[in-house]
């Protein structure tokens, strides 16, 4: 592949690079409803968080981190470990970048009025004519004008906007804006559940000169507040007077704060630039063109649109600047790559419900969607609370992406349903999903060959397949992706044995979300897929058993991170090659495999690296009741385990509550516990569940692959770990530092040297007296 820089006024021009190979380094070849309810033999699973894959845009904390700061979540010393140990291990990167002077010249830049060269190829994919947002979305007017664009529900009625009056809805706000005092190069912060005033104030922001930033509704005033000084952020768009209070408390810290919009519900106060969404929109409805089409005149593809913030663990939120050639160039390679269809043909439709704020849920919401004219369809603020489902089927969505705890929550409630069915409902069940599993693992091994289908497939597929997708609203759904956090291989098998095959996507907000993406003919279990064309991979540095730290290349890596210019240089090497911290390895077909993170392996006392992911899902594959399992031992003589139990969730607030769910009570029953609650277990309080997780960290401890990685100790906690709070981030991906920190006495009184006691199960795991 090769290089083409790209020049303002002269996008084709052709400057050739190649990027270097270095020896050895691999590359790959380029709730459920009645009817659905009888879907299961009784057997609980082990869904969670937690698989081998770590999405690596998942690498830094989400920017919600920050809102523990004032706990102390930066400065654990169990973080201070890690971060000291695991630079021990990572691989020396070649030729290490030294700061270039900002310009087109360069492939990165920390500086968000900055040009920067393309990685254009000379063929396919790659060679693609470099686009703008306006460029894109003008076509799309063009071609998909009274198409449906955004659709949302107000009461009981449905409101659409078709490609037409979507594009000049965003030209009104973009001259709002601009009227507002937006700058050239400042930020527009967005503050918000996902609805059509989000996706107009994202792009509107970018059309006026902006950037757009998506600020997580997680955040604290004080996270809020970093990241948009760090842009200089001219507006703020919030949502309702909860938001619009977390801005009034820092606004006289943001300088370059010029006003406050809010798009839902009346305003409760005026204040000087504080505007409703009516009179925000009011300001620019009767401006003249002129101003605005300058601007978007002036934007070149390899210049800054958009900014995803992320957070590390050990330091400040990052901004990753994406150019508008990031975001069009990976939209066109999605689709194509997924094989979206044109809404000329037939319209995709997809369903709104991920935060914003990352970068997923816009190249699917926004981006995609808008390439190929589709339609997208806001779900309610409570979607992840229980009303999702009443949007699937309604809107009985063509493509879906879910992060691993939607699938898991409906996994679990199907189970649940299905325990308490019939006996020959539950056998029907069992029966056509073994056969589902057995006929999909048959076409996943064949790569999607065709071939006949037996019988038995077709029976259950009329039988059953047909009526658990319809009661998920997933009947219109060929395209079913789970993405930005791990999943567990359960879960996966047990949506394929209901003929639902759930494609993995892999990749960062540094690379703008996808790098690689399971599609039918090319899907195997537990990989997350080939890179899209005009991507490339390589293993840096791999071991003798091929794994190595994944690099990315393509157009889809980003500009650098605003302001950063010694955190660009760490995740990029000399020849452009974005390092994704994620430790990985190709099969003899190509597939790529994620092993572990650099920066969560725990190293032990004794020298050893030990990969935590594979033996958190181990326990909570032998333990049916554990929700969460958090691996503990990095500088320490011995491995210990923090757990939690599954519970209910609160559905107003998203609080973990003190009741089981009720597979966990039917669990509890067959293990001989009349326990109803969590705190009737955590701490070691009822002897037979203690036992029971006795038994199954026995048997993940017989598979160890050497003592060092048995785990020693263990407790139960009070209570789950939750986004609310602060153990999980926004696509529920653990925050290990935040736990860690959280519970710092328990962890530490793992490692205090105790008596021994007098009636244990092993020598580390008293059991209370009688």
């Amino acid at each position: 592949m090769q290089l083409t820089a790209c020049e303002p006024g002269a996008m084709t021009e052709a400057v050739v690079m190649e990027p270097q190979r270095a020896s050895g380094l691999l590359e790959s070849s380029c709730g459920a409803g009645s009817s659905a309810a009888s879907l299961d033999d009784g057997i609980v699973d082990t869904a969670n968080e937690s698989s081998e894959e770590e999405s690596a845009g998942e690498r830094e904390e989400e920017i919600g981190v920050q809102d523990d700061v004032n706990r102390g979540t930066m400065t654990t010393e169990v973080l201070a470990e890690q971060t000291s140990n695991t630079q021990t291990v990572k691989a020396e990167r070649p030729n290490s970048l030294s700061v270039p002077a900002a310009g087109a010249s360069s492939m990165w830049t920390s500086q968000g009025d900055a040009e920067v060269k393309l990685r254009i190829g000379d063929s396919g994919l790659a060679a693609e004519t470099p686009l703008t947002i306006n460029q894109v979305f003008t076509s799309a007017v063009e071609r998909f004008g009274d198409f449906t664009a955004l659709s949302w529900k107000e009461g009981e009625q449905q409101k659409i906007l078709n490609y037409r009056e979507y594009y000049q809805t965003c030209r009104t706000a973009a001259k709002s804006f601009l009227k507002l005092g937006l700058e050239r190069y400042h930020g527009v912060g967005i503050l918000g559940f996902n609805s059509a005033e989000w996706f107009i104030s994202d792009i509107a922001a970018i059309l006026a000169g902006g950037f757009a930033v998506g600020i997580y509704t997680t955040n604290s005033p004080e996270a809020c507040q970093y990241v948009a000084d760090n842009c200089q952020a001219n507006i703020i768009v919030v949502e309702n007077h909860k938001q619009l209070q977390k801005i009034l408390q820092v606004e006289d810290k943001l300088p370059h704060l010029k006003a406050i919009v809010q798009y839902k519900d009346a305003l409760k106060e005026k204040r000087p630039n504080l505007y409703s969404w009516a009179e925000f929109m009011e300001l620019g409805r009767d401006e003249p063109d002129t101003q605005l089409d300058a601007i978007i005149a002036s934007q070149r593809p390899n210049q800054c649109c958009t900014l995803i913030y992320t957070s590390g663990t050990t330091g400040q939120p990052k901004g990753v600047m994406l150019s508008h050639d990031n975001v069009t160039w990976t939209a066109l390679a999605t689709c194509r790559h997924v094989r979206l269809a044109d809404a000329t043909q037939t319209q995709e439709s997809v369903v709104s419900y991920l935060p914003l704020s990352h970068i997923a849920a816009q190249m699917v919401d926004i981006w995609c969607t808008m390439k190929v004219g589709g339609a997208t369809y806001f779900a309610q603020p409570d979607a992840l609370k229980g009303s999702l489902v009443n949007t699937l089927k309604e809107v009985r969505p063509t493509a879906f992406m879910g992060v691993p705890r939607v699938w898991e929550k409906m996994q679990e409630k199907m189970k649940s349903v299905g325990a308490k069915s019939s006996t020959v409902r539950r056998k029907v069940a069992a029966w056509a999903k073994d056969v589902g599993l057995q006929t999909n693992l048959t076409k996943m091994n064949q790569s999607g060959a065709a071939g006949r289908t037996p019988l038995s497939y077709q029976i259950a597929k009329k039988l059953v397949f047909k009526k658990v997708r319809k009661a998920l609203g997933l009947d219109r759904c060929n395209k079913c992706y789970t993405g930005a956090a791990p999943i567990t291989k359960d879960t996966l098998e047990f949506f394929l044995s209901l003929d639902i095959p759930l494609y993995e996507l892999y990749g960062m907000s540094e690379s703008t979300g996808p790098h690689t993406i399971s599609v039918p003919e090319a899907f195997k279990i537990t990989s997350c897929g080939k890179e899209m064309p005009g991507c490339k991979t390589k293993l840096h540095n791999p071991d003798e058993e091929g794994n190595g730290e994944i690099c990315f290349w393509g157009r889809h890596i980003f500009m650098g991170y605003l302001n950063m210019p010694d955190k660009t240089e760490e995740a990029l090497d000399a020849e452009g090659w974005l390092h994704s911290g994620d430790l990985g390895k190709h099969d003899q077909n190509g597939f790529l495999f994620i092993t572990g993170r650099i920066k969560e392996l725990i190293i032990t006392a004794g020298g050893e690296n030990i990969p935590p992911v594979p033996i958190e899902d181990a326990v909570k594959e032998a333990v049916p009741l554990i929700s969460n399992a958090m691996l503990i031992g990095d500088k320490r003589k011995f491995l210990s385990m923090l757990l939690t139990i599954k519970c209910q969730v609160n559905g107003d607030t998203g609080d973990p509550e003190d009741e089981l769910t009720p597979e966990a009570v039917e669990l509890c029953k067959k293990l001989g516990s009349s326990a109803t609650r969590v705190s009737e277990i955590a701490g070691g309080r009822d002897r037979a569940i203690h036992a029971a997780i006795q038994e199954g960290i026995n048997r993940v401890n017989e598979k160890a692959n050497s003592n060092a990685q048995r785990i020693q100790k263990w407790v139960i906690l009070d209570q789950d770990f939750s986004v609310s709070g602060g153990e999980l981030g926004p696509t529920m991906k653990l925050k290990r530092p935040v736990v860690a920190k959280m519970y710092k006495e328990q962890i530490e009184n793992f490692y205090k040297e105790l008596a021994t006691p007098t009636t244990p199960t092993t020598p580390d795991n008293p059991l209370p007296p009688k």
